[in-house]
């Protein structure tokens, strides 16, 4: 929960915008504001003051307890010109809740931790459990001196500045090891736990047998990643209760499925009980990986619970994101996060110019120019499978007539894939144009490097016989100059001259131009492709110099 405290009423006007737009996250402190602060920071792990950064000093420092138990801390001024992250940015999120209030408001958030400064990962905001000398290793990042990377199980980082060798470490282990001086220990979630029960086990007895398998086989509790058992066990409270104390989710699967897996230590008692010969064996290897502790039963008598713990290989993430249409504002947010998290970004070179300043430092650029989309797909999925994070970048969205196709192709269900959508050309030059795409309507790519003329024909045909506004990428090239008339030639069939046309080029770029024209007067010549062509359909019209594509709703019928 986020606490909201203002003692104007400039301050209260911008709490109250920021309540209206997050209802379900914020809760409105009111009284002294001195009792306000005090009662926040005990029941919320946010706060937003709406104080001078002085006041909110004052206030809030009496009340610290430590960094890893102290909310965040942002402050707006009164005129919200500035949403400044004052404690806890990155253990208590204040950082990121700066910018959040930052778009809410308008504010410029200020963020004066050193990692964010520059640019770096803070090695307490890579989502992993961190232990250490983490202030030292991040300080000796900063200074540009060198911090060995030991990656003893792989896993998707983003770019760190790191080394073979150095004073200083970076430790990538679920092994239940004692950080050195100089050495920050993360720990990734690599390890799953099968676990069986009889009807009442007890929460304690299960507890117990998981602890005391982790830790006779060297092994950390903090990369847990999950519980695992038969579907039977779902509700067992024993089992519900042990995920909820680990900090992990209890997941089940179906005794069919856990009945195929090979196991070294089947029984009799578990397919009698629940239809599969191995449970806790079972649930931990559904998913692949090495067993490092075969089937044990607890201490109990008799034995009420059993357990077994698998390492899963960590697994490469693939994000396919859309930049967007070129203008840096229509770029999604969760686009921006992606590109950050990426340690390799693979592109097109001019997609690559227009977000190379995004990129973290230390980011890996593999480039290349037109014409080697099935290249740079390999080569993606390639970079994924040896565990790398990997951003794919395409414009516009990048599932439509760009870079995920290919991708999704290439990959199979050893990396994990993330689609990240953006704004299309289509969408883009259709708020240019006005609201040409208000009713149904098609995309058709006029490209026939890759489908055959003949298919493309039968599609325009087939939109323009269903009387669908369609919108045509790749319209016309250089080599590729009769395909956009031929295929204007197949709507003028359908449609009247005076059909509305809109020609954006360049949409949402320094140097975009929009034409509104008719199906008669559009002159192919005009078109390259950085252009879309948008066809209105035979209710599309001109509007106040706009292209419009009713929806037709009764009302519209009535009120002529």
């Amino acid at each position: 929960m986020i606490g909201l405290i203002s003692a104007t009423a400039a301050g209260a006007a911008a709490r109250d915008r920021l309540a209206a737009a997050w209802p379900d996250r914020t809760r409105v402190y009111g009284g002294p504001v001195a009792d306000a602060v005090r009662t926040a920071f005990a029941e919320c792990d946010r706060l937003v003051c709406f104080l001078a950064t002085g006041a909110v000093v004052r206030l809030v420092a009496p009340l610290l307890n430590g960094k890893a138990d102290d909310p965040g801390v942002v402050c707006v001024d009164e005129a919200g010109r500035f949403a400044v992250s004052l404690l806890g940015g990155h253990g208590g999120g204040a950082n990121e809740l700066a910018r959040e209030v930052g778009e809410v408001l308008g504010a410029e958030p200020v963020v004066t931790t050193a990692t964010d400064a520059v640019g770096l990962p803070g090695l307490d905001t890579l989502g992993l459990p961190v232990e250490g000398d983490v202030a030292a290793v991040s300080r000796a990042l900063l200074d540009g001196e060198p911090v060995a990377l030991r990656a003893e199980v792989a896993w998707p980082l983003p770019p760190l500045p790191v080394s073979a060798e150095g004073a200083y470490t970076v430790r990538v282990t679920d092994r239940l090891v004692e950080p050195a001086g100089g050495e920050a220990v993360l720990r990734p979630p690599t390890l799953v736990v099968g676990v069986g029960a009889s009807k009442g086990a007890p929460v304690e007895e299960v507890l117990g047998l998981v602890g005391d398998a982790l830790r006779e086989a060297g092994l950390s509790a903090a990369s847990v990643a999950e519980l695992a058992t038969v579907d039977a066990k779902a509700g067992e409270p024993g089992l519900v209760e042990a995920a909820r104390r680990l900090g992990v989710p209890l997941v089940t699967h179906a005794a069919e499925e856990l009945a195929r897996v090979v196991v070294p230590n089947p029984s009799d008692a578990p397919l009698a009980a629940v239809g599969t010969p191995s449970v806790a064996e079972a649930a931990a290897l559904v998913g692949g990986g090495e067993l490092l502790v075969p089937k044990r039963k607890s201490a109990g008598s008799p034995a009420m619970a059993t357990c077994a713990v698998v390492r899963r290989p960590g697994r490469g993430r693939l994000a396919v994101v859309g930049l967007g249409p070129g203008a840096r504002d229509l770029l999604t947010p969760r686009a921006r996060d992606e590109l950050r998290r990426a340690s390799v970004l693979v592109g097109l070179d001019q997609y690559v110019d227009q977000i190379r300043d995004l990129l973290r430092p230390g980011t890996r650029v593999l480039e290349s120019g037109l014409g080697a989309e099935e290249e740079r797909a390999r080569t993606a999925v390639a970079e994924a499978r040896r565990g790398q994070a990997v951003a794919l970048i395409g414009s516009g969205d990048a599932g439509v007539y760009a870079m995920a196709s290919p991708a999704l192709a290439e990959a199979s269900d050893d990396i994990d894939v993330v689609g990240v959508p953006g704004v299309t050309a289509a969408l883009a030059a259709g708020a240019l144009l006005g609201a040409p795409l208000g009713h149904d309507h098609v995309s058709i790519s006029l490209s026939d490097l890759h489908t055959p003329w003949e298919v493309i024909e039968r599609r325009v045909r087939a939109a323009a016989e269903a009387d669908l506004v369609v919108t045509f990428y790749n319209p016309r090239s250089r080599g590729r100059d009769w395909q956009l008339p031929k295929a204007l030639a197949v709507l003028a069939g359908h449609r009247t001259p005076a059909t509305p046309v809109g020609v954006v080029r360049n949409a949402s770029r320094a140097d975009e131009s929009v034409r509104l024209t008719t199906l008669a007067a559009l002159d192919p010549a005009t078109v390259d492709m950085m252009t879309v062509v948008t066809v209105g359909n035979t209710a599309t019209r001109q509007i106040a110099g706009r292209m419009v594509t009713p929806r037709g709703y009764r009302w519209q019928e009535e009120t002529r």
